[in-house]
């Protein structure tokens, strides 16, 4: 009966990329098999997606990391204020999060399944994906708005030109897209839409999409030292995220907020004392994305001060008008301490844990993570602020959504649609 069980429960992962430790707050995803779940003629390459971390000898620790060594030796005495308020919340987090990591550790089965998610030797590196236009630099030179997007629908002789910058382009169709901006090819996910414009444009949305979201996701370009250093997109200083129009976007009725955050304790400060109280947001819960390499192991050790293996996500109710009870009437309550466990993809990119792909129920596994606690409004309308990828039924915006929208990270479906 339990071998059965297990089969079953790794089924249920094969199809659906999650899999749920029984009695526990712990589900380990494959981000692969759950992008997959947006698209229709098209499927999320592996070899792509899992850049990183599938050599067990990988590390995120630099060059540098005797001197970081000599630094991580610093006392409880030897902290300031703020790095001991940094530590006593890790101390929080840090039993619970072994505890899952055991969890995942002792499910011999899905380690087996782990080593092979990126598939075989064609391994696209990360330098080939990085191989596109800049967004981010196009959309600051005087012609951006004379910059067009051509979007090729899957019947022959379907095709729009329309302006890609600071314009709503929408994918109103029940099949995936093909675009094709400067001789790059995009692929753009069923019934999903991008507005690209940066943060000064934002309230732009307010006019361009039917607002009235209940469910809004944003992963800030926040400051760390990090993102400076691999160049690998311009951070923000804290305030710009104060000017975010959180209630414009926000259903009138309430809406459910998820915003991922690094470990920084004046960050959080910020968020809890200024950010959330400016979008008129209470913090309800927190969840914990855990970073794993292939075989298992941690990206890092748990207890290293400036690169934990884990990142925060801060879940928050947007309370709408003519309310003021702890939880808005049409969300449903928030779970506590959620652990994601899953293998990282490109730098900064963060797992899909809001499509609406999640919504299924499969054999022994419950799938709760955000989309189920907006499930009362139906048809849930979902945005994704400063978004690098498109969902299946959401809108993204930011000044590079389709940065891993671009061919080379995708193959077709082996079903054969030259019909078409």
């Amino acid at each position: 009966m339990e071998n059965s069980k297990t089969s079953d429960k790794l089924s249920a992962f094969l199809e659906s990329g999650i899999y749920r430790f029984e009695n526990s707050n712990v589900v380990f995803i494959d981000p692969v098999r759950m992008l997959n779940r947006s698209y229709t003629r098209f499927r999320s390459s592996p070899s792509a997606y899992y850049s990183r971390f599938f050599d067990s000898k990988e590390t995120i620790v630099t060059s540098d990391s005797k001197k970081r060594k000599r630094k991580e030796k610093k006392t409880p005495h030897d902290l300031n204020e703020r790095e001991q308020a940094a530590t006593l919340r890790h101390q929080q987090a840090r039993p619970m999060l072994l505890k899952a990591h055991g969890f995942l550790m002792e499910a011999t089965d899905l380690l087996a399944i782990m080593k092979d998610l990126r598939g075989g030797s064609n391994i696209c590196s990360s330098t080939e994906l990085s191989e596109q236009h800049s967004f981010i630099e196009i959309g600051k030179v005087w012609q951006a708005p004379l910059y067009e997007i051509i979007l090729k629908g899957a019947w022959k002789g379907l095709e729009r030109v329309v302006p890609v910058f600071n314009n709503l382009v929408v994918n109103e169709t029940s099949d995936d897209m093909e675009a094709e901006f400067l001789n790059n090819k995009y692929i753009l996910p069923r019934e999903s839409c991008f507005y690209m414009s940066d943060l000064g444009q934002v309230h732009n949305l307010i006019h361009e999409c039917n607002v009235g979201f209940n469910l809004i996701v944003i992963d800030p370009p926040w400051e760390n030292g990090s993102a400076r250093q691999k160049l690998r997109y311009p951070t923000l200083p804290n305030w710009y995220f104060l000017s975010l129009p959180i209630k414009q976007l926000a259903h009138p009725d309430g809406a459910l907020v998820a915003l991922w955050m690094t470990n920084r304790e004046k960050l959080h400060n910020f968020v809890q004392k200024e950010l959330f109280p400016s979008w008129g947001v209470s913090h309800e819960a927190t969840y914990y994305w855990l970073k794993v390499k292939a075989d298992g192991s941690l990206i890092s050790d748990l207890d290293l001060f400036h690169h934990r293996p884990y990142e925060c996500l801060l879940l928050g109710y947007f309370h709408g008008q003519g309310t003021n009870s702890k939880q808005p009437p049409r969300l449903r309550p928030i779970k506590h301490d959620q652990i994601i466990i899953s293998i990282p993809g490109e730098y900064s990119r963060k797992p899909p844990i809001g499509g609406k792909f999640l919504m299924l129920v499969l054999p022994l596994i419950s799938i709760e993570l955000l989309l189920e606690h907006v499930a009362d409004f139906k048809p849930a309308r979902c945005i994704e602020l400063f978004a690098r990828e498109m969902t299946a039924g959401w809108t993204s915006w930011g000044n590079e959504p389709l940065h891993f929208q671009q061919s080379t990270s995708f193959v077709r479906d082996e079903i054969d649609d030259t019909s078409r």
